[in-house]
């Protein structure tokens, strides 16, 4: 137990020191943001899911490879918050309310509605890519693709928890995140589980970009624990019991 206790403190210490400040003491006045998307995004799936509002979602939000580049990236931002019709509601508006807080506990608010778009978008290009390369090329996909939607808060909630993760230490977490995604496209290979994989490309350039240039994203406040700086003085967590 002790093993694996340092193994969770080694992985997880920095995220639970950084969220758990000031959840404490805003509680969820410290995520405004990530209760708006919630909020949104169930607005958004009880609209689409009456007679007279699904085309009117589908105007505002729905991104699909065949439509025109110009209208497709209006809708991008928006189709973030835009559920799939075909899974459980409950599930995207949980991962939002965790991943998207989070995040935004982590990165600040704008921060995180930044690399959420940077996922999403590298998802809706790489459609269009996918299918002038055709379903026989290596990453193409079917013509029957451009009339699916694109992935709405999936792409988005992935790009995030890989980002954070990789930024605040927990390496196994976004290798384990990765890895899922692979594996996800190696058993049902459709559009969402590929552009998973872009969204984790297009996230993949920002963690790069954020390790040449260190200014970028949130650096650790003075005295707060650090990876490698496991239990004890100045660690910032309680020393693990035996």
């Amino acid at each position: 137990m002790r093993t694996l206790a340092r193994w969770a403190r080694a992985e997880w210490g920095l995220l639970y020191v950084t969220v758990r400040e000031p959840l404490s003491k805003r509680r969820l006045r410290a995520v405004p943001m990530t209760l708006g998307a919630v909020c949104l995004t169930a607005l958004l799936q009880y609209v689409q899911n009456q007679t007279w509002g699904n085309q009117f979602v589908q105007n505002l939000g729905a991104v699909r490879a065949e439509d025109p580049l110009g209208p497709a990236l209006l809708r991008t931002p928006l189709s973030l918050f835009v559920p799939a019709l075909d899974l459980p509601v409950w599930g995207a508006l949980a991962q939002i309310l965790f991943v998207f807080g989070i995040a935004e506990l982590c990165l600040g608010w704008w921060r995180t509605l930044t690399i959420a778009y940077v996922a999403t978008l590298a998802g809706t290009l790489y459609a269009r890519v996918g299918i002038t390369l055709g379903p026989h090329a290596p990453f193409g996909l079917p013509g029957s693709d451009a009339q699916v939607v694109d992935t709405g808060p999936s792409a988005a909630v992935v790009g995030l928890a890989v980002f954070v993760s990789w930024r605040y230490g927990a390496y196994v977490t976004a290798g384990a995140v990765t890895l899922a995604m692979v594996v996800e496209v190696l058993l049902k290979e459709n559009l969402a589980g590929k552009e998973h994989l872009a969204a984790l490309m297009g996230v993949g350039t920002l963690c790069l970009v954020a390790a040449v240039r260190p200014r970028y994203g949130h650096r650790p406040r003075h005295g707060q624990w650090r990876p490698g700086r496991r239990t004890g003085r100045g660690s910032g967590l309680p020393p693990i019991q035996s």
